[in-house]
């Protein structure tokens, strides 16, 4: 028992000591010639960094295919949709927000209502997602919005970030817009997004597009649920304001990604045990 309680301290003083030596690395990475940085450069430096955010998920996510290779043994296909965050506090309504009157304090009143077929009416963000469509599931693509802003509008924007072998890119119904189409044509990749019109549909490519349709919804679907499940956000997000959550959200899915490369690095089974990983961290 002596043995086993020395052996205990011996390897918290060990413990302490590297992060002791850590902590100081730190310090003089966070210094500039023997300063910190004051409260309000932070501050100013946190405001501006949500609009690098999705260059940089894009970058990380190239660099991740590259590394990992999801697409060594399974078509080069990427899945897109949105998947909604609630806002933090109250909800505005629109009678109030048509009076311009704000109720309550905790209402953030730069999120906005949408309405999904599953989901029905919430108040808050949508998360606009691309990633692998493969058993390892990768961020390729991503970007933070209001509710009330069309998929559609904002997947182009998407486009550009995705890695050159893309070969199909899997969307639902709202995705199937000819022009949407036409930009995919543009960079060398096929859209394949459900039809609009009553079931069944009976024309040759059915059968494709239901097969596209099932691995879809086994990778971007289960991915959404995923991710916010490892950063607790089945609620509400925890801050308020667009440049906030933007920074929030969108930083948490660049650091999903270090986690994958850390793992892949370390020769660590990939995308298994993340949430623990983190609060270790």
């Amino acid at each position: 028992m002596i043995v086993r309680r020395l052996y205990t301290a011996y390897s918290l003083l060990a413990f302490l000591e590297q992060e002791t030596e850590l902590t100081c690395q730190l310090r003089l990475l966070l210094c500039e010639n023997g300063k910190f940085p004051t409260r309000r450069t932070w501050e100013r430096r946190l405001t501006v960094l949500p609009d690098s955010l999705p260059g940089l998920i894009g970058v990380l996510g190239r660099h991740l295919v590259q590394q990992l290779q999801p697409w060594a043994k399974q078509g080069r296909a990427v899945s897109i949709d949105s998947t909604p965050l609630r806002a933090k506090g109250g909800v505005w309504h629109k009678k109030d927000r048509e009076k311009g009157v704000v109720p309550h304090s905790t209402i953030d009143t730069e999120a906005h209502w949408s309405k999904s077929g599953y989901h029905g009416w919430w108040s808050g963000w949508k998360l606009h997602l691309a990633s692998t469509a493969t058993a390892l599931w990768i961020p390729l693509a991503a970007e933070l919005t209001p509710a009330n802003h069309a998929d559609i509008k904002v997947a182009p924007s998407l486009l550009p970030e995705l890695p050159f072998e893309t070969r199909y890119l899997l969307g639902d119904t709202h995705y199937n817009e000819p022009e949407f189409r036409a930009l995919c044509h543009r960079q060398n990749i096929e859209l394949v997004a459900t039809r609009y019109g009553p079931y069944p549909h009976s024309d040759p490519g059915v059968k494709v597009r239901q097969l596209f349709h099932r691995l879809r919804s086994k990778s971007i679907e289960p991915f959404n649920n995923l991710f916010k499940n490892i950063f607790d956000w089945q609620g509400q997000v925890p801050v308020k304001g667009l440049t906030s959550t933007r920074l929030f959200v969108l930083g948490a899915l660049l650091l999903y990604q270090i986690v994958l490369l850390y793992q892949f690095e370390r020769n660590l089974p990939l995308g298994k045990n993340i949430k623990p990983l983190l609060r270790a961290a």
